[in-house]
């Protein structure tokens, strides 16, 4: 059976790369994890984190085979897909532990291979398991993945659906440039390409309007308009939705026919081959989302943080990998959404980032009409950047957390030269996650759960009588690490 983003052909063709990866897994058990993000979510620091703990065996308590003593080595490979660049770990771990700066984001896909050699806890297993396990991380931008959906749309319905978002709320204003250049252009006529540059370029200063910090809006396709790489300026990147689109099919040359031509384009030699080369052969996922700043922009940030979440759990092929599955075109069976930076709020807090969190994966889930079967929702920090500590004042026993911000950071009225400590108390967030939805209430007063988001830099890592530094300090990596591939290893 195919799916709205996919003929039948595609189908088959993903099947066929299932049984093939099938097969090769008999002889080299191998798991394939897609590790992507919404809007500097940190997918580069998550990666770069669950590889050095598991390299140098960091404090994992609840990941139950580096707990028991099972794992008895952790390695890394050569990469499958010698076509893919690979995952810098070495210069990602460089930049947190000596440089204490935080890594670039991620601007392409990037490949790594870690194989675990391991003890199963079943004797029966022991007999016939290999012992082995190969983990290929995938790591690709959110955008991309927000880019799937229009697989299943023509242009008409782009259009639509776009023009109608950008005509509300905070987008409107954003927006405005773009809307008034589209709606002058004679939709039906032939538009020259300077023209068509003009307008398409609109479009995409739009988007990264919505993308900047200060509204940090997460509903933004096409993505490769934010980052186009070698694509920049070709046809298939220089267009732009329609306002107001009449019935009937355009004139061959006209400027409305030139633009579904090219988001067709876009969708064929962009969109699809990441689907099927990339996406479609994964087993596990993890979707990191900054929730925390969503909250902090407001009910609007919030919803459409849903919205965008909505869009990318829609796309998932959930269903058991084996035999079946390969034949079926299904494989996904674990999502995890996981809120990041929890590390910016004292450990009391980290149970109501979390409960927002589920709220928000709930409420997409309940949108595309999917149960929460096969996902889990969890806060944490991959690289844990602060302390917690307390501090009496006026009487009342505050909970603060402690670190370095980054150079230039300001707190109040002082600007930090990236070297001092400081502690902060960093605010509530709502006992009730349903309030994080209540734009009403926004509108009254200002949001009471807001919370002060200092830019910490990595943590100065202790190191022990030998010299030898420890691993990287975390937050609930081990039961990201237990839900992922904890069976794999059992």
């Amino acid at each position: 059976m195919t799916s709205p983003i996919t003929s039948f052909s595609d189908e088959a063709l993903i099947a066929f790369d299932h049984l093939t990866a099938r097969a090769g897994n008999l002889f080299n058990p191998t798991v394939r994890l897609g590790v992507t993000g919404l809007s500097r979510a940190g997918k580069t620091v998550f990666i770069t984190s669950l590889v050095h703990n598991l390299l140098h065996g960091g404090r994992l308590p609840l990941f139950e085979p580096m707990r028991s003593g099972r794992i008895s080595s952790v390695r890394l490979d050569a990469q499958p897909d010698d076509a893919v660049p690979r995952f810098q770990y070495e210069d990602h771990i460089r930049d947190l532990l000596q440089e204490r700066i935080w890594p670039e984001s991620t601007r392409q896909i990037a490949e790594l291979r870690l194989t675990v050699k391991f003890q199963s806890a079943s004797g029966w297993n022991r007999l016939f398991h290999p012992g082995q396990l190969s983990i290929d991380i995938v790591d690709y931008p959110g955008e991309w993945l927000l880019d799937l959906p229009l697989l299943g749309q023509d242009y008409r319905t782009f259009s639509r659906n776009t023009v109608e978002l950008a005509r509300s709320g905070t987008r409107a204003a954003l927006a405005g440039e773009w809307l008034a250049l589209a709606s002058s252009m004679e939709k039906h006529s032939p538009a020259g390409e300077p023209e068509i540059r003009r307008l398409s370029d609109a479009f995409a200063r739009y988007l990264r309007a919505c993308r900047d910090d200060e509204r940090s809006l997460s509903t933004l396709p096409p993505g490769r308009f934010l980052m186009p790489g070698d694509l920049e300026g070709s046809p298939a990147l220089t267009f732009a939705p329609l306002p107001d689109l009449a019935e009937g099919q355009a004139p061959r040359d006209s400027l409305q026919a030139t633009m579904e031509r090219r988001f067709e384009a876009y969708k064929a030699n962009v969109v699809k081959p990441f689907f099927r080369e990339h996406f479609a052969r994964l087993d596990r996922q993890v979707v990191l989302v900054d929730a925390l700043q969503a909250v902090n922009r407001g009910a609007e940030a919030v919803e459409d943080l849903e919205r965008a979440l909505s869009d990318v759990l829609a796309c998932f092929r959930l269903g058991r990998s084996g035999l079946l599955s390969a034949l079926t075109g299904s494989r996904i069976d674990r999502v995890l959404v996981a809120a990041t930076k929890a590390d910016h709020l004292h450990h009391e807090g980290h149970e109501r980032l979390e409960a927002i969190a589920r709220r928000i994966t709930e409420r997409a889930l309940k949108t595309i009409g999917l149960s929460g079967a096969g996902f889990d929702v969890m806060a944490l920090a991959s690289v844990r950047a602060t302390r917690e500590a307390y501090v009496e004042r006026h009487g009342e026993r505050l909970p603060v957390i402690s670190g370095t911000p980054i150079a230039g950071e300001r707190i109040g009225g002082e600007i930090f030269d990236g070297e001092r400590q400081t502690a902060i108390f960093p605010g509530d967030l709502p006992e009730n996650p349903d309030a994080v939805f209540d734009s009403r209430a926004e509108a009254r007063h200002a949001p009471s759960h807001a919370v002060e988001v200092v830019r910490f830099r990595p943590p100065a890592l202790d190191v022990t009588a030998g010299g030898l530094k420890l691993s990287v300090p975390h937050i609930r990596l081990d039961r990201a690490l237990q839900y992922l591939f904890g069976d794999y290893l059992a």
